[in-house]
């Protein structure tokens, strides 16, 4: 079944026009035509099966039928890592989509190397990602900011794993053990790594929780990757409800 992120309302008979790309993406690529089912999503209404009911040069459109899924959302987590190389960062953010984070702020720290990013460029692949892993909801990307500024306007209440190369630093499942669920954000620094002033403000922070990534050195993406996944197992929504 392909499944289409769209910014429409859906309900029940809600009549539904494709942007071009997606027209495109149906009708020549995926040889779709009129009374093929596709799903719908917009991380508001659920799922909806829904019937393409036109194919014309302008757009493919659709009748949204059947609501197949509820609206879910998956974890209040944030990854916020330092912007990268463009091909690692787009890795990053496709992986914290399949992975389930819930936003993918970039920062500028003092070692950063790089210092844009194509957020429009990284929203397309979140979206895509979400469409390929069955999420009902897009990973919003967010515009870099100074990591100072980040941590001044820190949210009340969200917890923070941070990541921390320097290597005396509990291990990522211990430092997570006696931890509850709830928001929480992951801070992954650059390829030069956390500066002493960044990394002694980071460990001060009441929310953060310091932990090692282990012996090796790792990539940033390498790293985004490894610290989601631990958190997902220790914290997130790997483990079914009323598992012990």
């Amino acid at each position: 079944m392909i499944r289409l992120f769209i910014p429409h309302h859906l309900e029940a008979g809600a009549e539904l026009a494709l942007d071009r790309d997606q027209s495109h993406y149906l009708a020549s690529v995926m040889r779709q035509g009129v009374g093929d089912e596709v799903a719908l999503f917009n991380g508001r209404d659920g799922e909806w099966l829904s019937a393409i009911t036109a194919v014309t040069k302008r757009a493919v459109g659709l009748r949204a039928e059947i609501q197949t899924r509820l609206q879910a959302t998956g974890p209040d987590l944030d990854l916020i890592v330092a912007v990268v190389k463009r091909g690692r960062v787009e890795t990053i953010v496709e992986k914290a989509a399949e992975l389930g984070a819930r936003r993918v702020r970039l920062v500028l720290t003092e070692r950063t190397n790089a210092d844009r990013a194509r957020v429009e460029r990284l929203t397309a692949i979140a979206t895509e990602a979400a469409e390929q892993t069955g999420r009902l909801d897009v990973p919003e990307v967010f515009e870099p900011v100074k990591l100072g500024k980040l941590i001044d306007g820190w949210e009340e209440g969200r917890k923070l794993l941070f990541c921390d190369e320097a290597g005396d630093a509990k291990p990522v499942l211990e430092a997570l053990k006696d931890q509850s669920a709830g928001p929480w954000a992951i801070l992954i620094g650059p390829e030069g790594g956390f500066s002493p002033a960044e990394r002694d403000r980071l460990r001060a922070l009441p929310c953060a929780a310091p932990a090692s990534l282990g012996p090796r050195i790792l990539r940033a993406d390498t790293a985004a990757i490894s610290a989601l996944t631990l958190w997902q197992a220790a914290l997130g929504d790997w483990t079914p409800k009323g598992a012990p």
